[in-house]
């Protein structure tokens, strides 16, 4: 790894980490999810899963099963954008787990052009409609450890 791979991975890690304590914000019991939407190194959008605003913060039924109106963190951070001054053209969404069908159909059209993930979906149409628009799509391990050249010199 190059020491610029490096320093990305690292900052992917870092971000990627970010998502995961913003996925706390989630009122879901089944499962939380968190995005953050970085360009330039700053962050210009986050997200999490829950219901739309002035809802409830319940996403399950009595059955817990998810609500059908529930947010996807993805489709929050994005619809976030759109109220914002900030354009998420060329940008890098950081995210728990691997987007969705319906969330990759966002993400294609907001002009993200770099998804990071740290848990994968039991589906994979979303990852694979991301790969077919040329969308550069990355998993990372967060609890993996970082390893530096200097390492295999030890």
């Amino acid at each position: 790894m190059t020491e610029q791979e490096l320093k990305q991975y690292r900052l992917d890690l870092r971000y990627v980490r970010m998502a995961r304590i913003w996925a706390e914000n989630s009122y879901c019991k089944r499962r939380q999810v968190g995005a953050l939407v970085v360009k330039n190194k700053a962050i210009i959008s986050d997200g999490y899963n829950g219901t739309p605003s002035g809802f409830e913060n319940i996403c399950e039924d009595d059955n817990n099963v998810t609500k059908p109106y529930v947010l996807h963190a993805e489709a929050n951070a994005i619809t976030k954008l759109a109220r914002s001054h900030n354009s998420s053209d060329g940008a890098t969404l950081y995210v728990t787990a691997s987007p969705c069908i319906e969330c990759a159909k966002l993400i294609i059209q907001a002009g993200i052009k770099r998804v990071v993930y740290s848990e994968h979906y039991r589906l994979e149409d979303g990852i694979n409609l991301l790969k077919r628009a040329n969308i550069n799509v990355e998993y990372i391990n967060p609890d993996e450890p970082v390893h530096t050249p200097d390492d295999s010199e030890q």
